[in-house]
């Protein structure tokens, strides 16, 4: 049974996918500077006799599978870099790079997206088609999903579908969530410079208060949310950084405003920054003020094609029961490079339960403290590899 013999495999390499991802999180790389962690993955691919390229998209890496004869190509993708935090964690092999950690199982993922390709080389006088290991750059700010594309990661071989999987800290160890559709928002920016007169604080009717009309467009913007968009239509418009001001006494020349808004609809998403900086212009021009707006188009919004999630419900089921699915019911705000290929291709991005009390992996992702429960590591690679070879059709 094909399920037998992936399954021994992923436990018999569980020891070395967990050293492996031991040594990644020791050194972590922010990025478009992950060098040290593509070389240290290129070599593990060669050692399985994978075809090879580096540096696509300046620091991915790629290890190309192919099988006894041609077919279709499925790609399984890992994110590499990491967080600019300070690891507060008790691990003898926590960070060794001073402000920088993997606070986001990147680590994990590396690991788990090797053990597929330990895993499925075994099967590759049977595998009619291919299986592209993509190991991506710069998930976290600066879109290396996309530098990747330009660089041609889709191609020789085109690839027909695609596979991603993060730690999840909500769902419990040993499950793995799933959803159908709309999955995490497109997370965009924006920056708002409100430009005023200075003076002191004592005569403010000489002045024109950027403060206070900051405020008025802080609160305006949220009425966008509440009152301009359709209520079943999910937004949010958060300012996360509102800077002004040297003394108490004085009324300053300028507010910076930056923030991030979240949406689903492509729709709603291209109207907004219309909406945002319309609100932004009558509350500044009211007052006398000027203005500057900023908005920034990142990530498209994660949406699964419900095949992708059919074939991943039906691997989980098989290794490992109905019980362990968890279906999502509703989205998540945050976002995800991977939507990228799935702009280009069929896709399913997988959560992959991480919550365990007793081993202290329930902290949230992007936290100082944040750990990964080492054991779902070799079960995510056991997944991955039966998503692959069900894609492919593949027969005992």
């Amino acid at each position: 049974m094909i399920t037998d013999k992936i399954f021994k495999k992923a436990q018999a390499i569980s020891k070395e996918l967990i050293s492996i991802r031991r040594d990644i999180h020791a050194y972590p790389e922010f990025a478009l500077q992950e060098y040290k962690t593509s070389a240290y993955i290129a070599s593990k691919l060669r050692e399985l006799g994978l075809d090879v390229q580096t540096n696509v998209g300046i620091t991915g890496v790629i290890g190309t599978l192919k099988g006894y004869k041609p077919g279709k190509t499925i790609m399984i993708r890992a994110d590499m870099d990491c967080l600019k935090i300070e690891e507060q964690t008790d691990l003898e092999f926590k960070s060794k790079n001073p402000g920088f950690m993997h606070a986001c199982g990147h680590d994990a993922h590396i690991a788990w997206v090797i053990g597929a390709a330990m895993i499925l080389k075994d099967f590759k006088e049977q595998i009619q088609g291919n299986i592209k290991f993509l190991f991506q750059p710069a998930e976290e700010i600066v879109g290396g999903a996309e530098r990747m594309i330009r660089d041609g990661a889709l191609e020789n071989p085109k690839v027909d579908a695609a596979i991603g999987a993060h730690v999840w800290p909500s769902l419990p160890s040993g499950s793995f969530g799933l959803r159908y559709g709309e999955m995490m928002a497109a997370p965009d920016t924006f920056i708002i410079k409100i430009k005023g007169k200075g003076g002191h604080g004592a005569a403010p009717h000489n002045c024109i208060d950027p403060i206070a009309i900051g405020c008025q467009v802080y609160t305006a913007l949220q009425n966008i949310v509440s009152r301009r968009n359709d209520p079943v239509d999910p937004l949010v418009i958060t300012v996360g950084k509102f800077v002004s001001g040297s003394a108490p006494n004085i009324i300053p020349e300028e507010v910076l405003m930056e923030g991030t808004t979240r949406t689903f609809s492509e729709d709603l998403r291209n109207k907004l920054p219309q909406l945002m900086e319309t609100t932004i212009k009558g509350i500044t021009e009211a007052y006398g003020a000027t203005y500057e707006f900023l908005y920034d188009f990142r990530y498209p919004s994660v949406i699964n094609h419900s095949s992708m999630v059919d074939l991943a419900k039906d691997a989980v089921e098989t290794l490992f029961g109905s019980e362990k699915v968890q279906v999502m019911k509703k989205p998540e705000m945050i976002g995800e490079d991977f939507s990228y290929f799935q702009r280009e291709v069929p896709g399913v991005f997988l959560a992959i339960g991480n919550s365990n009390k007793e081993k202290g992996t329930h902290i949230d992702l992007h936290n100082p403290t944040f750990k990964v429960d080492e054991d779902i590591i070799h079960n995510t690679s056991a997944l991955l590899s039966l998503c692959a070879l069900n894609f492919l059709n593949y027969k005992d």
